[in-house]
C-alpha cells in the first residue's frame, strides 16, 4: 500500500494512534474513496469534516465544497490541506443547505467527533435528493486501532478535552440500524488496516502480514470501516387498468329480492267456500 507523507500535525484527534498509524489509516482511505467516488455522478457534492482527506479530487461533479466543523480548528495550518482551504464552517448538527439539494456527502470521522451523531444524519437524510448517497468512515471499537484510540482519548487530561476528544466511536452494526432506520439503503461496506497500530513505521512495516492476513479471515476486526449507502424514498405504485378489472367489485354484485308478482296460495278454493256459494 501506498503511504501518504503526511504529519498530520493538526490532527490531534488521532494523536492515540500515533504517527505512522494516523498515515496507513489516511492511505487507505484516500485509495477507497478514490476508487468509489470516482463514477457518483451529479451536480453537488460535500465533503463534512477532515480537510486532510481529498476525498472529492476523483469526483467530476462540477460543484463540490469541503467543510470544516465546530470540532476542528478554524485555520487550515495542517499539512496536506489544499491550498484553498475550507469553503466554509459550519455546525455539523445544522446545515446551510436546503431539503433535497445535495447529490452526495461524505463524512470522514465525523459522526464519532459530533456531539450529536444523531442530529448530524438527520441532516444528511434532508440535504440529500432521493437516490442520493452518503460516504461513512469510522473508527471500529472492536479493534486495536478502536481501543488505542478510546483509551488514549480517556487518557486525556480533563482541561485539554474538546467536543473532538470526548466523542466515542460509533460500532459498524449500531451504523447500519442508525442509516436503515432513516430509509438508507447500504450498498457497499468495508473494513481495512487489520494490522496493530504500532509506533514506529518499522513495526508497522513488521506486522503488515497480519493486515494481509486480516483482511482474509477476521475483516471484521479491521481498524476503519467504510459505507456507502444511498437514500431511499418510497413512491406510489401505479396499477394499469387490465388488472383493475381482474378484481371484482363487491358493487356490482347481485342481491335478491322478494317478488311480488307471484301467488303463494293454494291453486283450488277451499271447501267452505264452495259450499256457501
Amino acid at each position: 500500500m501506498e503511504i501518504i507523507e503526511n504529519k498530520l500535525s493538526g490532527e490531534t484527534w488521532l494523536d492515540p494512534l500515533g504517527q505512522p498509524a494516523a498515515s496507513r489509516l489516511l492511505a487507505w482511505e484516500q485509495l477507497q474513496t478514490d476508487e468509489l467516488l470516482a463514477d457518483v455522478f451529479g451536480y453537488h457534492a460535500l465533503q463534512l469534516g477532515w480537510p486532510q482527506l481529498q476525498a472529492l479530487r476523483t469526483n467530476r461533479m462540477p460543484h463540490q465544497w469541503l467543510a470544516q466543523t465546530e470540532f476542528e480548528p478554524a485555520s487550515p495550518a495542517s499539512e496536506g490541506v489544499p491550498e484553498s482551504g475550507p469553503h466554509l464552517f459550519l455546525d455539523s448538527r445544522a446545515w446551510p443547505w436546503p431539503a433535497d439539494s445535495l447529490d452526495l456527502v461524505v463524512l470522514p470521522h465525523t459522526l464519532e467527533r459530533s456531539a450529536d451523531p444523531h442530529a448530524c444524519l438527520r441532516e444528511v437524510a434532508r440535504v440529500l435528493i432521493p437516490e442520493g448517497q452518503v460516504l461513512i468512515t469510522g473508527l471500529n471499537p472492536w479493534s486495536w486501532w478502536g481501543w488505542k484510540q478510546m483509551r488514549g482519548q480517556r487518557q486525556v487530561p480533563a482541561p485539554f478535552t474538546g467536543p473532538h476528544l470526548s466523542s466515542s466511536l460509533i460500532a459498524y452494526r449500531r451504523l447500519r440500524d442508525w442509516l436503515r432506520l432513516l430509509g438508507f439503503e447500504v450498498q457497499i461496506s468495508r473494513m481495512g488496516v487489520s494490522s496493530p497500530a504500532a509506533g514506529s513505521d518499522a513495526w508497522m512495516n513488521r506486522l503488515r502480514w497480519m493486515g494481509v492476513l486480516g483482511q482474509r479471515w477476521w475483516p471484521v476486526w479491521g481498524g476503519v470501516y467504510l459505507l456507502v449507502a444511498t437514500k431511499r424514498v418510497p413512491g406510489g405504485r401505479f396499477i394499469d387498468g387490465r388488472r383493475w378489472r381482474t378484481v371484482r367489485s363487491p358493487a356490482g354484485a347481485t342481491v335478491p329480492i322478494a317478488r311480488t308478482d307471484t301467488f303463494m296460495g293454494p291453486t283450488t278454493a277451499p271447501k267452505d267456500t264452495v259450499e256457501s256459494r
